[in-house]
């Protein structure tokens, strides 16, 4: 009887090792500070409407969110907007991505030149490709 239990021990652990093999290698212990700002997953599901975002084309990602404390070891209390404010703010580690911002990403925006009657005239800056179709009696510029 203690035979059959050291034996079934013994392969539950060989069992368990095999497992931890696998996971290993792709496992990273990910830690934030408080304070620091992090990106928010939000996952895509089909027909699903989280974050007031839908469909194929939305961001993976939303943020940045600042850290306002650690709850445990893998979950983060974070400040979200207030839009979000129907959606609870403790997430877990592995929803969260580090924010690294890049001052090359930053649009530049010039003033138009607006109207009395709020219109504008836009007019292209540059043209940087042209072609020409040939239609059956004509030949257009693009």
């Amino acid at each position: 009887m203690k035979e059959t239990i050291a034996l079934i021990q013994k392969r539950l652990i060989d069992a368990q090792d095999r497992q931890r093999k696998y996971v290993d290698p792709a496992r990273k212990d990910v830690s934030f500070q408080v304070g620091e700002a992090v990106l928010l997953k939000v996952s895509p599901w089909k027909g699903m409407t989280r974050f007031r975002k839908k469909g194929k084309l939305a961001p993976r990602y939303i943020g940045p969110f600042e850290i306002l404390n650690q709850i445990e070891k893998v979950a983060y209390e974070l400040a979200l907007a207030p839009q979000y404010q129907p959606v609870h703010n403790v997430f877990h580690v592995s929803l969260l991505k580090k924010y690294n911002p890049n001052i090359n990403h930053v649009i530049k925006y010039e003033p138009l030149e607006i109207q009395k009657d709020l219109s504008y005239v836009e007019q292209p800056v540059k043209i940087l490709n042209w072609q020409e179709r040939s239609l059956r009696n004509k030949s257009v510029k693009m």
